[in-house]
């Protein structure tokens, strides 16, 4: 999938949700012929309803960041793994989100793809404690505890 990436950002208008929830069934016809994305009627129906899905959440939250972050108060999952094998696929916080997300409208946002997405987005530190990244993503010191709001 990351090397179809700019192809996507091409095909996907620089991934701009108000443009992209206005797509049309000539836009629709466009992108099943583009092989330079995958080309699943369903699923790229589906990208164009999320965009108008995401627009509503930004209207509700000001931001879809704001979205994901009133999930865990604002603070960051931080866990503590010594082996990659101990990171799950999904965790009550993304079962929670999926649902909520499904509940809204959203289609093909299932746990596994939203926890995929937080941990993409920095809202869970999924990086090995030996990882460099793991201390570098770490809260400032002084800014207290890091609460989960949902632990795994």
């Amino acid at each position: 999938m990351l090397k179809k990436r700019e192809a996507y950002r091409k095909a996907y208008r620089g991934f701009d949700p108000v443009r992209v929830a206005r797509f049309s069934a000539r836009d629709v016809e466009r992108l099943l012929g583009d092989p330079g994305i995958v080309r699943n009627r369903l699923k790229i129906s589906s990208s164009i309803n999320n965009a108008s899905r995401f627009l509503d959440v930004q209207k509700e939250f000001g931001s879809f960041d704001a979205y994901l972050w009133h999930w865990t108060g604002g603070r960051p999952v931080v866990n503590r793994w010594t082996e990659q094998s101990q990171a799950p696929p999904r965790t009550e916080l993304s079962d929670a989100i999926s649902k909520d997300l499904k509940a809204r409208g959203f289609s093909f946002v299932g746990s596994t793809i939203i926890y995929s997405h937080l941990q993409a987005v920095g809202v869970v530190n999924d990086h090995l404690e030996t990882c460099f990244r793991w201390k570098e993503v770490q809260p400032r010191a002084g800014a207290g505890a890091r609460a989960r709001a949902f632990p795994n």
